[in-house]
């Protein structure tokens, strides 16, 4: 099994965890989906890459920060063909590759969606840390 170089942007499955999932107790997300890595760093001296990725779903946004991600984009990542959003609400930070990175649907042993463009990773980054400035996102840690 191989796993990809985890970097900004890149687009992952992963067993995203809500905070409202976590306040009731669950170790895992009721679901698997698609996830935009914001940042991958060596943050020690083991050389673990910790990861935080913000998740992409269907519901329409509850507030304005969340990001649209364009039609063509969906079809490049090759997404369905549904309306999608990336959170900048709420995250999931976890060393890499952890054990709630997962395989693609019908894509055997790929783990990754491909990569947004770089104007809508910019976008996304500049979302978070403007909420950052105002409330901050929710950052569910994950083992």
């Amino acid at each position: 099994m191989t796993f990809p170089a985890p970097q900004p942007g890149l687009v992952i499955r992963y067993n995203f965890l809500w905070s409202n999932e976590a306040r009731v107790g669950a170790q895992e997300g009721s679901k698997d989906r698609p996830c935009a890595i914001v940042v991958a760093a060596s943050l020690d001296e083991t050389g673990d890459i910790t990861v935080l990725v913000a998740p992409i779903t269907h519901a329409p946004p509850e507030d304005d920060d969340s990001i649209p991600i364009p039609p063509k984009v969906a079809r490049v990542l090759d997404l369905d063909g549904e309306r999608h959003w990336i959170r900048v609400d709420e995250l999931n930070e976890f060393v890499w590759p952890g054990y709630d990175l997962r395989p693609i649907p019908r894509r055997p042993g790929a783990y990754a969606y491909g990569m947004l463009p770089k104007a809508l990773y910019d976008a996304l980054r500049s979302a978070i840390q403007t909420r950052r400035k105002r409330v901050g996102p929710r950052v569910q840690k994950r083992d």
